[in-house]
């Protein structure tokens, strides 16, 4: 009988699609680290942990988002924050590059399905190299992520005794460069206060930046950049990536700092090197990394209301961030700028795009639009709150973001479980959750004749 049924299960697996497998696996690894935070263990109080909470805490870390509906120093034991920073690495970097990692180290084969599966992960157009990316994806991150903690571990070091500063600066490594959000100053200033006690610290606002930044450009520019120097050129996708992200930067802090400036609760009490710091922090966070320096609560709305707006794009694709993708909306940047000028192409670096790409990246905006519209909206019943507040909760959900404006601990369980879906879904991706729910496609045998309608 369990032959028989083991039989069933390997057959169902080898029907599935790649994205169906996907969405199954970050499925298992949230359930399983549900029930482990559920256990007494994983608590400080040595008392179970409710399902809801349990479920929404492991999906905030496996979709790397740091939503918490309880402080997680103050919470979680040892262990169970142990159990969600292995939740943030296993989600940060997909659980089929972790599976790799494992073959590799075993030296098993890797073999054709589980190339597509990897190809879909990492959002590729090929399998040429996938297992070359994977390679080098590990070594970067684990790289990046010993020296984020190193650092962080000896600046923490003058605060607090040796021990727990390399705990510390392990954790937030992890944790920022993933971006997770998920921080564990709790129990020294305060519950849900994150990193504000750092606003005026130019080494952990460089070194936390820095993370959140590496980890939301994605592996495949990280790698493109690491083999410049024996190429001597820079693929189209990279040269994209890092002009979208470095003016959405240089824009969302100025904007902070202009907004910000008189406001009496985040920027006029520092420095003149505290408000550019702080002002800076506040626009790279919402590229997913979900940590903060000044109060979000306390921003005016028109700043809260911008970062929205950089929640939705969010990070880049092949990282660990989420949102609709810099490039996607660049995309749609260029498409209008195209219309507007009267081009039937869009052009970027002297490259032209395929239609298909911009077909993707409309689908993808629109999806998302929909979904975070549609979710607030009903949240907007549940929960008797300002609208701006729940919109910002479920756009941070979305987009992976982790950053929130008080909400999350007062959720209803309606909400919690709304936002549970909007982590998960913001994770994967809509289009990939999309293609995992549709049936298999058809051949075409026809086509209807072309119509012409009236816009704008």
């Amino acid at each position: 009988m369990i032959v028989g049924d083991l039989t069933l299960l390997y057959k169902l697996f080898i029907r599935m699609t790649p994205p169906q497998i996907l969405v199954l696996g970050f499925a298992l690894i949230i359930l399983i680290g549900a029930f482990v935070l559920t256990l007494p263990i994983s608590s400080s109080a040595g008392t179970p942990t409710g399902f809801i909470d349990s479920l929404f805490t492991a999906t905030s870390a496996t979709c790397v988002t740091g939503l918490v509906v309880s402080d997680t120093a103050l919470h979680w034991s040892i262990f169970g924050k142990w159990v969600i920073l292995a939740l943030i690495q296993v989600g940060g970097l997909g659980f089929m590059t972790m599976a790799t990692l494992i073959m590799l180290i075993f030296k098993r084969h890797i073999s054709l399905r589980e190339r597509l599966i990897l190809q879909e992960a990492l959002n590729q157009n090929s399998m040429e190299g996938i297992v070359r990316l994977i390679r080098k994806v590990l070594l970067y991150a684990f790289i990046v992520e010993g020296t984020g903690a190193l650092l962080l571990a000896i600046r923490f070091s003058f605060d607090m005794d040796f021990g727990q500063a390399v705990f510390f600066g392990v954790f937030h490594g992890i944790s920022m460069f993933n971006n997770a959000g998920f921080d564990l100053f709790g129990t020294i200033t305060g519950p849900f206060t994150s990193l504000t006690s750092y606003v005026n610290d130019p080494l952990v606002n460089m070194v936390v930046m820095l993370l959140i930044i590496i980890g939301g450009i994605g592996f495949i520019v990280i790698a493109d950049l690491h083999e410049y120097r024996v190429r001597k050129r820079l693929s189209l996708h990279t040269k994209i990536v890092l002009s979208t992200t470095g003016i959405l930067i240089g824009l969302g802090a100025l904007v902070f700092f202009v907004f910000e400036y008189t406001n009496p609760n985040t920027l006029q009490p520092l420095s003149t090197g505290g408000k550019i710091w702080a002002s800076f922090f506040a626009s790279v966070t919402p590229r997913t990394a979900g940590a903060n320096t000044i109060d979000v609560g306390s921003m005016r709305q028109a700043s809260q209301f911008f970062t929205i707006i950089l929640m939705f794009i969010g990070a880049s694709p092949g990282s660990t961030g989420g949102g609709i993708k810099t490039t996607t909306f660049t995309i749609l940047i260029g498409a209008m700028i195209a219309m507007l000028r009267g081009k039937e192409d869009i052009v970027f670096f002297r490259n032209r795009l395929a239609k298909d790409r911009i077909y993707k990246a409309i689908t993808m905006t629109f999806f998302a639009l929909f979904l975070v519209i549609g979710v607030a909206m009903v949240l907007s019943i549940t929960e008797d709150v300002q609208f701006l507040k729940i919109l910002f909760e479920v756009t941070s959900g979305f987009g992976t973001v982790g950053l929130t404006m008080g909400l999350t601990p007062n959720l209803s369980h309606i909400g919690k479980i709304a936002i549970t879906l909007m982590m998960f879904i913001g994770r994967l991706g809509p289009l990939t959750l999309a293609y995992a729910l549709q049936p298999k496609p058809g051949k075409e045998l026809y086509r209807y004749p072309e119509g012409k309608i009236s816009i704008g």
